[in-house]
């Protein structure tokens, strides 16, 4: 986990904001307002992004060893 509760919080927030305004976007839109709000409901749920392992950024305040 790299994401703080924070961060899970605003991205759970603003990806069902983006999947529910995808649902009154026009088809040329539709598909980027769906795969940002996909990828922003995700993130949020796993406490995980990819992205901010690539930049070593951590923002979850307990440190969780790997096995």
């Amino acid at each position: 986990m790299n994401l703080s509760v924070f961060d899970r919080t605003t991205r759970m927030i603003a990806g069902l904001g983006l999947v529910t305004f995808d649902y009154f976007a026009n088809a040329n839109w539709e598909i980027a307002f769906l795969i940002l709000g996909a990828w922003s409901v995700f993130t949020s749920t796993f406490g995980y992004c990819p992205f901010y392992r690539i930049l070593g950024w951590n923002t979850c305040p307990t440190a969780i060893p790997a096995e």
